[in-house]
Parts: C-alpha cells; structure tokens; sequence
C-alpha cells in the first residue's frame, strides 16, 4: 500500500521529484481543475531536461489546460513511500495569468475538461480520501491568503 505524508519543507537533495504540480487560484478566489474521465484533478507532471518546479508547472498547464501561471510559489511535497522507494511530489501555488481556449494535450492527444470551483470548496471536488492530501490543500489555501488575496 502506497503511503503519503505531507512535509511543507524543502525537499532533501537526495530524494527524487517525480512529479510537479500546482493550485492554480484565479482574482475571484476560485482555483482550476483539470476534469479527466469525469474525475477533478490537480494539473502537472514529471520534469523534463532540468526544468526547474516553475519551469515544469508552467509547461504542464499550458500543455494540459492551455492556461498560463505567474507568481508561483513553493508549497511543500508529498513523500510518497510506495514500498520500493521513496519520491517527492512536489505541490506550488499560482495565480492565473491567462485561460485560453482549451486544445489538446501534446503529450496524450486528450482534451481535458477544465472548471474554475470557489476554492473554499476544492477538497470536495478533489474528494482526497487520505490525510495528506487534505492537509496539503489547507496550506495551499492558507499561502494563497497570504500572498494573493483574502477570503
């Protein structure tokens, strides 16, 4: 059984980061989601060629949403423990830039779905059945407070 535990640290050198990805909040307060074979997600993915975390969180969501990040900030990670090894995967904050009009990923050849939801109500539409994931979100909301706006 796969275990994750939240750690709003930075991530010890030595451990790999397999994935990158980011709560995108608009001026309104609501945060976009990625909508994929009828399931809410968060948008990101793997880095690719040295890419910093900014670097591949604004590449996912233009691949992904073809939507565009600015004032990005460093969240924390999960520690994934999957039995043969332990990972990072790394979670950042961000506001949105631009949404424009949805087209294919590159990467998959799928069109995802995309919704903006009232950010006091993303662990709803997440619906993460684990302790980390939900502690994850209420630091998410509690930086965007602090660095964008106030609920």
């Amino acid at each position: 059984m796969v275990k994750f535990t939240w750690v709003k640290g930075l991530v010890p050198e030595k451990l790999p980061v397999k994935q990158v990805y980011g709560i995108a909040f608009s001026d309104d307060n609501r945060v976009i989601l990625r909508i994929e074979d009828g399931k809410y997600k968060l948008t990101g993915g793997k880095p690719e060629n040295a890419e910093t975390f900014e670097e591949t969180l604004k590449r996912e969501y233009v691949e992904e949403l073809n939507v565009e990040l600015e004032d990005i900030h460093y969240l924390g990670y999960l520690l994934v423990d999957d039995n043969s090894a332990e990972y990072a995967q790394v979670r950042m904050i961000a506001k949105i830039k631009a949404i424009h009009d949805s087209h294919a990923d590159p990467d998959t050849g799928k069109r995802y779905g995309r919704e903006l939801v009232p950010a006091c109500r993303i662990k709803e539409y997440l619906g993460y059945s684990d302790l980390a994931g939900n502690e994850m979100i209420d630091d998410a909301i509690e930086l965007a407070k602090r660095q964008y706006f106030v609920f």
